[in-house]
């Protein structure tokens, strides 16, 4: 560990510290306003120099080629990802607490800023954070905001890690944002993507090749050499910047099966979990998404945790989904065969063990609240050739039953930004890229779906189309609509009777807590023993009245005409 970031323009009293790892270039330059000056040498390919740059400062590194490439650790840029950086400030007069809440309380709403609001900006979201918290959300969490090519896309091509993207806003306006959601009692998460770089804008590769793994490709672009030092370095000191400078709640890691580290001792994730516990002195939530299905870095210790704080649960989603809608295509197809089964393991211990290649560790002796469960998000939807949402997908009564089953599990749940009034508008793949880069993302997206036969590769939206960005908005109004109020109220309920009657039930819950039950087709019956008494749901998919294993205590929510009956689901406590 070290005091000052290894990466960056660092500023201070006595000057700002530039640095930058070049191991196969002899000698970098440092482009300031006033000239070129020439970087030190420090030693494993680094080089240093401290100069009286102010914040504000635009500055640039030197190739020996004359090329000049932005710093791969920028805090911000004065224009594009291709253009010069800036020596930023991290200071903000924090004006509210972080809320005091515990990891079992959360319900998550993940968002995407630039299609939140008609605005598309930070400042424009915190005129939503009452809505969200009246709504009884306890996590906003941000899709990335790292600096990608072009000015709208998921964030997930991001080149610049350390530099928030400016068509949301400024720095200090996503600080302010933070600051806003601390205030109506929301904790705030940020989406991370430490498993590749974009494919415009990354530098990286002119003077760092050893950045990279030669002998591996994600389905993104080149793997990342993590047993690097430097490299290493990189990304934990980014996970740290983004907690601390940005006051943040906790990161959301993407994808982080394609995080592989086989050449270290320790593999970057742990090493990641463990700096971020030792340096930061308050509780900080690391989730994961990893379809790997792993449990090693979710184990606690009693009420500690160690490693990483919770886990995408994509088996609880795709046998739901599958459930729902009758699609088997894609990755839906190892949940085919029984979804049922599949969902009511998943319910009761976390994963269905399914995984990647239908692998996966048992993960019953894991607590609750490791799992974060989800009808959707933007994946699900997004990856989708025309973006539909199950409220044009699933058939109604049986979507508000699972949408009960969701708030009122005793794991974590997910709702993605919209969903709180049965949104109907699409969220498609859309990004900003132009030239030859655009025409090969528009074509490889067709390709994606040439072989579907439900309709034509050439109707799947153009991602590079601004069209497509826009259909991409949720619509506030349908909020306001007969339906949308109706949808809102529904929402509103559970998650109050989840705060009042079963997010104190889960402090205390030991392992193995959820039993599956023998129930008809379709039908699912799960008790779990939590910490603070017994949970039990039945729930009914299908078409006929089915005679359900019988549940002690009081039945505390009812969604349907009676427990049992065709699309319900009921809750009791005892």
């Amino acid at each position: 560990m070290t005091d000052l970031p290894t990466w960056g323009a660092i500023p201070s009293d006595t000057g700002t510290r530039f640095r930058l790892w070049a191991p196969d270039v002899p000698e970098v330059g440092l482009c300031l306003p006033d000239g070129e000056h020439d970087m030190k040498t420090v030693g494993d390919g680094w080089f240093e120099l401290t100069a009286d740059a102010p914040v504000g400062t635009e500055y640039a590194f030197r190739l020996p080629d004359n090329h000049r490439v932005p710093d791969p650790a920028s805090r911000l840029q004065a224009e594009t990802v291709h253009g010069t950086s800036v020596v930023a400030s991290s200071a903000h007069d924090w004006r509210h607490d972080r809320p005091d809440r515990g990891w079992h309380e959360a319900v998550i709403y993940e968002c995407h800023i630039g299609t939140f609001t008609p605005e598309g900006t930070y400042r424009a979201a915190i005129e939503k954070l009452p809505h969200l918290a009246d709504l009884g959300v306890t996590v906003l969490e941000i899709l990335p905001v790292a600096h990608f090519g072009g000015d709208r896309g998921w964030g997930y091509d991001g080149v610049l890690p350390y530099a928030p993207h400016p068509a949301y806003g400024t720095p200090e306006e996503l600080r302010e944002l933070i600051d806003a959601a601390h205030a109506h009692g929301l904790m705030v998460l940020m989406d991370v993507v430490y498993n590749h770089f974009g494919p415009d804008g990354n530098y990286l590769h002119m003077y760092a090749s050893r950045f990279f793994d030669p002998e591996r490709q994600t389905p993104w672009g080149a793997g990342i050499a993590y047993a690097a030092e430097p490299v290493r370095r990189f990304f934990i000191e980014n996970a740290l910047y983004w907690i601390r400078d940005f006051n943040l709640d906790g990161l959301r890691l993407d994808a982080i099966d394609h995080v592989r580290d086989p050449h270290s001792d320790t593999e970057i994730l742990i090493d990641l979990a463990r700096e971020v516990r030792a340096t930061v002195d308050r509780p900080v939530h690391l989730t994961t998404e990893d379809n790997r299905n792993v449990t090693h870095l979710h184990a606690r210790d009693g009420d500690r945790v160690p490693l990483m704080t919770a886990e995408w649960n994509d088996d609880w989603h795709n046998a739901a989904h599958v459930l729902l809608t009758g699609e088997t295509e894609g990755y839906y197809d190892a949940y085919a065969d029984d979804p049922t089964s599949l969902l009511v393991r998943s319910m009761a211990e976390g994963f269905s063990t399914r995984g990647a290649g239908g692998k996966g560790s048992p993960s019953g002796h894991l607590p609750p609240d490791v799992f974060i469960d989800f009808l959707q998000n933007h994946d699900q939807i997004g990856n989708r050739a025309m973006g539909e949402r199950l409220t044009v997908l699933a058939d109604h009564d049986r979507l508000r039953a699972m949408q009960a089953l969701l708030l009122l599990s005793p794991h974590v749940p997910m709702i993605f930004m919209g969903d709180e009034w049965d949104e109907t508008n699409p969220f498609l793949f859309f990004a900003g890229f132009e030239g030859e880069l655009g025409k090969a993302v528009t074509q490889g997206r067709r390709r994606e779906f040439e072989h579907f036969k439900s309709f034509s590769a050439s109707d799947v939206p153009d991602p590079v189309d601004p069209k497509t960005f826009e259909r991409s908005r949720i619509d506030w109004s349908k909020a306001e609509s007969e339906a949308g109020q109706a949808a809102l109220a529904r929402h509103r309920e559970l998650l109050i009777l989840r705060r009042e009657r079963i997010v104190p039930m889960i402090p205390g819950t030991g392992s193995d807590c959820g039993t599956m039950l023998k129930a008809p087709a379709l039908c699912f019956a799960v008790d779990w023993q939590l910490g603070g008494g017994r949970l039990s749901v039945r729930t009914n998919l299908s078409d006929a009245k089915a005679d359900l294993p019988p549940a002690d205590g009081d039945l505390i929510h009812l969604t349907g005409d009676a427990p049992g009956v065709p699309a319900s689901t009921a809750f009791w406590i005892s």
